[in-house]
């Protein structure tokens, strides 16, 4: 696992720029993100991680303004971090990144406590606003998907539903069901989760009961039906 970045700026509110950490677990696009940000002096990227969990432990060393991350990472996803880094740090504002545009996605994240979700394909500008508003204290989300959501709330389509079963859940046993939806063995969770296999089993035992999942593929159909899988999108478009 390689190691956060991080760089020491001063921060004087009003005179120097909100403090941002980037989480991307590819170089390249941390660099893009980075100099579209730094084009505003209101910001200024004083870290970077490549995890959820690099960026939970950044995130306590540091005290950013506010957190820039993909939805999909490896371990903790974006969603998973997010709610771990609210209860770490009440104050701190989270910007959710996706290629994904199902609606099931942003209703999750806004749930974990993220302040604004942002597509990849959206502009710079786009970002820059999304950044302005937390900054402020607002969420926001991009037009791309607000349309959508509100078109599907109006119809009274959305499924909520399937996201409530996971509300009992632990972020642990959040994080072996996505994995597990994922075809992931026990043993390659174990490794993954640098767990033994045998807690992983009695995860998996665990959701199967609390979830009241027969078996694997009942738990399969739950993680995508609440969108833990990015699946939700595709499936219901075609």
């Amino acid at each position: 696992m390689a190691a956060a970045k991080a760089l020491s700026v001063p921060h004087e509110r009003g005179s120097v720029a909100y403090r941002v950490l980037l989480v991307d677990d590819h170089k390249i696009i941390r660099e893009g993100i980075k100099a579209v940000i730094e084009r505003s002096p209101e910001f200024q990227v004083i870290g970077e991680a490549e995890t959820g969990r690099e960026a939970v432990q950044t995130c306590g060393k540091m005290q950013p303004d506010i957190v820039v991350m993909d939805v999909e990472l490896d371990g903790l996803t974006g969603i998973e971090t997010t709610e771990l880094l609210i209860k770490q740090s009440p104050r701190i504002k989270i910007i959710i990144l996706s290629v994904h545009e199902d609606e099931q996605t942003v209703v999750n994240a806004m749930r974990a406590g993220a302040r604004a979700f942002v597509l990849k394909k959206a502009s710079s500008a786009d970002l820059l606003d999304a950044l302005r508003v937390v900054a402020r204290g607002g969420s926001y989300v991009g037009s791309q998907v607000s349309d959508r959501l509100l078109s599907r709330i109006q119809r009274g389509d959305l499924n909520t539903k399937a996201h409530s079963q996971l509300e009992g859940l632990t972020p642990r046993e959040i994080q072996v069901l996505r994995l597990i939806a994922q075809g992931k063995t026990s043993k390659e969770m174990a490794g993954m989760l640098e767990l033994a296999v045998e807690t992983v089993r009695s995860y998996r035992k665990n959701l199967m009961r609390k979830l009241g999942a027969k078996n694997v593929a009942a738990l399969i159909k739950i993680a995508v039906s609440s969108g833990l899988t990015g699946w939700t999108h595709n499936r219901e478009g075609e």
